[in-house]
């Protein structure tokens, strides 16, 4: 990274199914001293910086790293494997698929103490926006703390459910911010047999803890050409290596092919031969139009796609607000030059000011970002100088298959819900307890006065956060969810989780069982009659409906819904949305062996064996002595951290109980574990 253009960084999968061998969970017995927080890892390549490392970091080589020594990894795996995905006809005119792709570099967190499992505040970047994403960059390091991250599980998880990559960052800092040459000569390092040992350790490190591979960024000055050639060497075989269990490698260009350090901006004879030995690079800000074109037609005549740059677009200071030269890479009505990679998009979030963090804050900033002025992507607007992704790339959906279930949870929230119940007053952040979530935010289609569509955090069914519908609707109004590609079978049902909190509203299922004729156009909906359910709970006025799709065969291409006011203003909200066979689903299977492998006062590990079948999560409760269950909180992982916990009022003993969740939301029975106090 041009140092001239950044900021200090202090900062902080593929098939994740069989990258998570060997299995951090085979084991019953403790490996921690005590119940410690677990933290997303982080390394220098070997060599320790001098000195001591400052409060909460811990200094570690990455030659010495073994999964099996990791007290951590159980809550660093990720858990869900990369899904594939698909591209529906484009919601506008102007995207394209099969051209410019996005990339973005992410710090979620500090390199140290970035927790592996969420934390109790709802102010986080929770990133949402995944249909138009095809690679993540968990962007982070530092030389006091550590060079080499390891992307958390909540991360991984949330964007392999979307199909997006996800890709640990080796950061060899520039010398004005701490820099050694000896941390780049200790990664290239050789043994007796001339192979490269890091970069063996960094392909064991994705695959154990179930990421997608590295972005290297080599950036410490004073380097010679033998530095150089070893990295080539080093890139060689990393990307060998990695290749063979699925993952891949992205250089960014900065250290050049004679070891020094030069930005640029282009993909030229400095650093063609790293190119070449990579997936993909990242360019430098310092490119030109003219440097733009000629790279992608390097890269063509080396037999690679133009798209497999990533033009560098800094947004970490100004988000959307960020002056580029976008017909450079994303020209309107002609073929794209390059694809896009944003550093720092979570200026969504870290522009706010403090007291204005609140998720709905976030999120309207977010939309902005990656749907544009219009906040609408079937309707970009052309004289808005921020061109948004949506404009211009087209968006995918990993929606496949059956049962499909979604309740709006984006990862984060300011209670937790449970039926349209408070469990928990807390807030809280879980980035992999994140839905599959509508991809096209939000496309309202309407003959009249358009309303409002949001995800909302005052009220949800399930999690944190439900969507939004409000405004004074003078006309039908359908709101598209999901393009998906499901099958319907004979007895294919729709479950719709909703309340009206303001006026009246007719509500009806929008279905579509073929794309649209043309990009930019509606889905050819069908509109289905929903009829109250029994099911309604008079206490908050949820209530869900079954429709079933016996009228209709083939395969369901759109979802959405039609709402036509009666009476207004409405205040309408969707909490949660399931396409099933029909009948009773069947309950999941229970977790097994939970244990507390860990104690430490108040402050406890437990793991437990996983649940055969698809799990989306495991809940976590305390059973009090009057009876009742607390929510304690929920993941990914089959083991989880607790903190501060308190007997109660003669209680000499604490009862736990571990649920796995289906895909359906429904929970499994307990297993359950007690810990004397």
């Amino acid at each position: 990274m041009n140092p001239t253009r950044r900021t200090v960084l202090i900062a902080g999968t593929a098939a994740a199914t069989a990258a998570l061998a060997p299995s951090p969970y085979a084991s019953a017995a403790p490996r921690a001293a005590a119940a410690t927080p677990p933290y997303a890892s982080y390394w220098y390549p070997d060599t320790l910086p001098a000195g001591s490392p400052g409060p909460g970091i811990t200094w570690r080589g990455l030659k010495s790293w073994r999964a099996a020594d990791n007290p951590d990894l159980a809550c660093n795996a990720a858990s869900v494997p990369l899904a594939p995905r698909f591209t529906p006809t484009p919601a506008n005119t102007t995207a394209r698929a099969g051209q410019a792709r996005v990339q973005a570099l992410v710090s979620f967190g500090p390199t140290s103490g970035n927790p592996s499992q969420g934390s109790p505040t709802a102010d986080y970047y929770a990133l949402t926006h995944w249909a138009y994403l095809d690679e993540l960059v968990f962007w982070g390091g530092s030389a006091g703390e550590g060079l080499i991250l390891a992307p958390n599980a909540p991360v991984v998880d949330a964007a392999h459910r979307h199909g997006v990559p996800v890709l640990g960052n080796i950061f060899l800092p520039p010398v004005a911010y701490g820099g050694q040459l000896q941390w780049t000569r200790d990664l290239v390092q050789q043994d007796a047999g001339g192979h490269y040992p890091l970069a063996a350790q960094l392909v064991e490190v994705a695959a154990a803890h179930g990421f997608d591979g590295w972005f290297v960024n080599a950036e410490t000055g004073g380097g010679n050409t033998a530095l150089g050639t070893a990295m080539l060497g080093f890139m060689r075989e990393l990307k060998a290596l990695a290749a063979a269990r699925g993952q891949r490698v992205t250089w960014y260009d900065a250290m050049t092919v004679n070891g020094t350090v030069s930005w640029q901006g282009a993909l030229n004879s400095q650093n063609q031969a790293f190119f070449q030995a990579a997936d993909d690079m990242f360019v430098d800000f310092r490119w030109s139009a003219a440097t733009l074109a000629s790279s992608g037609t390097r890269a063509q005549r080396l037999g690679r796609s133009r798209y497999q740059l990533w033009a560098g677009v800094d947004v970490e200071s100004n988000g959307s607000g960020t002056y580029a030269d976008w017909d450079a890479i994303v020209p309107a009505g002609k073929p794209h030059i390059a694809s896009i990679g944003f550093y720092r998009p979570e200026w969504t979030r870290n522009h706010l000011p403090a007291d204005q963090r609140a998720p709905e804050d976030f999120h309207a900033a977010d939309d902005r970002f990656w749907t544009g002025r219009s906040l609408d992507p079937s309707r970009p607007d052309a004289g808005d100088p921020w061109r948004a992704p949506a404009v211009s790339v087209a968006d995918r959906s990993t929606v496949t298959s059956l049962p499909f279930a979604s309740v709006f949870n984006t990862g984060h929230g300011l209670r937790w819900y449970e039926e349209g119940t408070v469990t928990s007053d807390a807030p809280w952040n879980h980035l992999g307890l994140q839905d599959r979530l509508p991809s096209r935010r939000w496309v309202v289609r309407t003959a009249g006065e358009r309303p409002v569509v949001s995800f909302d955090f005052a009220d949800a069914w399930r999690g944190g956060s439900s969507v939004l519908v409000a405004g004074e609707p003078d006309q039908p109004a359908v709101v598209d969810l999901y393009a998906t590609r499901l099958p319907i079978g004979a007895d294919t049902v729709v479950d719709l989780t909703y309340r009206s909190e303001s006026g009246e509203v007719n509500v009806e299922l929008a279905v579509a069982t073929a794309e649209p004729g043309k990009a930019g156009a509606a889905p050819p909906y069908r509109y289905l009659a929903v009829t109250p359910g029994a099911r309604v709970k008079p206490a908050d006025g949820w209530r869900t409906v079954t429709v079933p799709l016996a009228a209709l065969s083939g395969t369901v291409h759109a979802l959405g819904v039609r709402l036509t006011a009666t009476g207004g203003p409405v205040r309408w909200r969707l909490g949660g949305l399931a396409v099933r066979p029909g009948g009773t689903p069947p309950v999941p299977a229970a977790p097994s062996a939970a244990r507390v492998t860990a104690a430490n006062g108040g402050d406890l590990r437990l793991a437990w064996d996983p649940a055969p079948g698809t799990v989306r999560h495991y809940t976590l409760h305390r059973l009090l002595p009057d009876g009742t269950r607390r929510f304690l909180g929920a993941t990914g992982q089959r083991a989880y951290h607790l903190a501060g916990l308190r007997p109660e009022q003669g209680e000499t003993t604490a009862r736990f109980e571990v649920r796995a969740v289906g895909e359906l939301y429904n929970a499994s029975a307990p297993v359950t574990v007690t810990h004397p106090w």
